[in-house]
């Protein structure tokens, strides 16, 4: 011992100087690393000169830099240091800055406190050291003995001769590992799923070579891993999902048994037993994602199944366009012409004259009518669920959210879409519309990803979209997107040689609806029902004529509003009065009949609008038909509500 040693040796331990003050003395090339920073915290010349770097440019660099392509070894070899306090490995390689490759051995300890996370790397070239290897061999086995480490080698050498036949039978891999997780033996089918060869893993440590990581990269400490845990607490280790890395860095998903090896009733290693299960995880993701869209489909249909339920109950009746005057043959041509195509369309016209009719009718004359019409009712959609309605959301996507729901263009992909009142769409969500239009793409509300659909849709309007245009209540780009092909759904009024027709057809309908004796009606009628202005179009004729067949008494007393009826004026046939009592009436005079008329029916309903006790089902109309004619005329149905106190 020099003066050196000794007059450090007389220091106390509180005045020691830093460990990193030591590294210079060692005899060996040597690194002091920062495993949590992965900062060299010190280096010697001679690790200085196996490198080919300067002593001052190793020193605060990143130990992973010396070793760019065993990254994760490297990190596996670090951990098992820190958990087992030492190390050794034979697997590095390091690239001298002149080009060429030197082979290490690499010895590793724990340094400072068992809390520190710093570790001290002892490297050695191969090449030059290969006449000490068993030297190192015998250091690194010291505790238990050469002699000990020979005897738990030639066990395994034994256990593999006499299993030499089921090791090559057997597809499953098989390897062993001593208890200091070196490998003993490989099989061949081992061999050929890990991609290395029987004298590549001898001696390894094979938890660094095929199971240092987690499938997705993370680390996977040794201390947590199952295969040493069989012989450390001497139990059979079953997994059914792990993960193991080939030679060219590929991984695939392995199932494995662990079984300790005992001799004399200690733990002296583990056999492991392990299975590509690629196929059967494949088969699982291909089962998952059948199940899905099986789910996915039947959330559909039961969706499709809701609106068609919704459709029923709104009491629809589905007949075709009835009439013989021009009108109605210009509708059926334009009908014909636009049905074979996938042009968009937009139908105009008063509540009541059958725009929905004229809708079912193209849809059904179209190579679509194998899918489904859904209609959508744009009045009665609340504003802050327009979106969700129409795109459908993902669960969680808002508050109420708690399953996906399929929207109403998913649901008609490969149909028709109907909007009804596409007026009422509001002007923010009219832009995501048009974009739908254009580009038949859309995201569910809370969703990132897009989906594609194939919908033709048709849109319906008593509104004036031109006025609301320049009222800038509408887009634009938004209406030449719907205006393709424009019909118009004429009014009863404009067609009166129709009336008869439909009258007739509506009287044998409500006779059987409510089994009711058959009536007839007479020519008297015919004129009577010709006389009327019609303001609810055909679903008032529809409506006045379930009406007089629920009331009649042999037969049909025609009560229209605002006119006599013929019967009680006078028992001999007299023409009927034409636009009550013979006069001409004007805009405002039918403004204000039909005003008087509403205001009748609110006082009638004790100010009730919805409902089957409601002014819209007295007067025939939809209640949210009747509540935009209210808001129009500026009625207020409140005012007509009768208090009881």
């Amino acid at each position: 011992m020099n003066t050196r040693t000794a007059a450090r040796k007389a220091v106390p331990a509180a005045q020691q100087p830093p460990l990193d003050s030591w590294v210079d003395f060692l005899p060996e090339a040597a690194l002091l690393v920062d495993c949590d920073g992965d900062r060299i915290l010190a280096a010697n010349a001679l690790a200085a000169r196996m490198t080919g770097l300067k002593q001052a440019s190793l020193i605060d660099g990143r130990c992973t830099a010396l070793f760019p392509d065993q990254r994760p070894t490297l990190i596996a070899f670090t951990e098992e240091t820190l958990f087992r306090g030492r190390g050794w490995s034979g697997d590095f390689t390091l690239r001298h800055q002149d080009g060429h490759t030197v082979e290490l051995e690499v010895s590793a300890s724990r340094a400072g406190a068992d809390d520190s996370r710093a570790i001290l790397l002892l490297l050695r070239d191969r090449r030059q050291l290969r006449s000490l290897r068993e030297r190192h061999e015998v250091n690194h086995y010291h505790r238990g003995g050469l002699l000990e480490w020979r005897r738990v080698e030639a066990l395994f050498k034994d256990m593999e001769r006499e299993n030499q036949l089921i090791l090559h039978a057997v597809g499953e891999g098989i390897y062993g590992v001593d208890a200091e997780g070196r490998t003993t033996f490989v099989n061949p089918a081992g061999e050929k799923m890990l991609g290395w060869r029987t004298d590549e893993l001898m001696g390894r440590v094979m938890h660094r070579v095929v199971h240092h990581s987690h499938e997705d990269g993370s680390l996977f400490p040794l201390k947590d891993c199952p295969i040493y845990a069989a012989f450390r607490d001497a139990s059979v280790r079953r997994v059914g999902e792990d993960w193991f890395w080939r030679k060219d860095g590929t991984g695939f998903p392995v199932e494995y048994t662990s079984t300790p090896i005992m001799d004399n009733g200690h733990p002296i290693g583990a056999v492991v037993v392990f299975k590509d299960i690629s196929a059967r995880r494949q088969a699982q993701q291909e089962l998952q994602d059948a199940l899905k869209e099986v789910e996915n489909l039947k959330r559909r249909l039961e969706m499709e199944n809701a609106y068609l339920q919704e459709e029923l109950s709104a009491e629809y009746h589905v007949h075709d366009l009835v009439g013989q005057s021009e009108a109605i043959k210009g509708i059926a041509r334009r009908i014909g012409l636009v049905a074979p195509t996938d042009a968009n369309v937009l139908i105009t016209g008063e509540s009541g004259t059958g725009k929905e009719l004229i809708a079912r009718a193209i849809h059904q004359a179209s190579d679509r009518r194998d899918r489904p019409m859904i209609r959508v009712n744009c009045a009665a959609i609340p504003k802050d669920l327009f979106e969700s309605e129409f795109f459908g959301h993902i669960k969680g996507a808002f508050t109420g959210a708690v399953s996906d729901r399929i929207g109403r263009f998913e649901l008609a992909d490969g149909g028709t879409l109907f909007l009804d009142e596409v007026g009422e769409i509001p002007l923010e969500l009219q832009g995501k519309l048009l974009r739908v239009l254009q580009d038949q793409q859309f995201e569910r509300v809370g969703e990132n990803r897009t989906r594609a659909v194939d919908v033709r849709v048709i849109a319906a309007t008593n509104r004036d979209l031109k006025s609301e245009i320049q009222a800038r209540t509408f887009r634009e780009d938004l209406y030449f997107r719907l205006n393709v092909f424009p019909i118009e759904s004429v009014p009863l009024r404009r067609r009166l040689e129709d009336i008869p027709i439909l009258a007739r057809e509506f009287l044998n309908r409500a006779c059987q609806k409510f089994n009711r004796p058959t009536l007839v009606l007479r020519e008297r009628d015919v004129e009577t029902l010709k006389a009327y202005h019609w303001p609810g179009n055909v679903r008032e004729l529809e409506n006045v004529i379930e009406r007089q067949v629920i009331t009649a008494d042999g037969g049909l007393d025609l009560d229209l509003p605002g006119q006599d009826s013929p019967a009680r004026t006078s028992t001999a046939p007299t023409p009927p009065a034409r636009h009550f009592n013979g006069e001409l009436m004007t805009e405002h005079e039918l403004r204000e009949l039909e005003k008087k008329n509403l205001t009748q029916a609110l006082t009638m309903s004790n100010g009730q609008v919805f409902g089957d006790d409601g002014a819209a089902t007295l007067l025939g109309v939809k209640p949210t038909t009747l509540a935009s004619r209210l808001k129009k005329l500026k009625i207020e149905p409140r005012q007509f509500q009768v208090r009881n106190d």
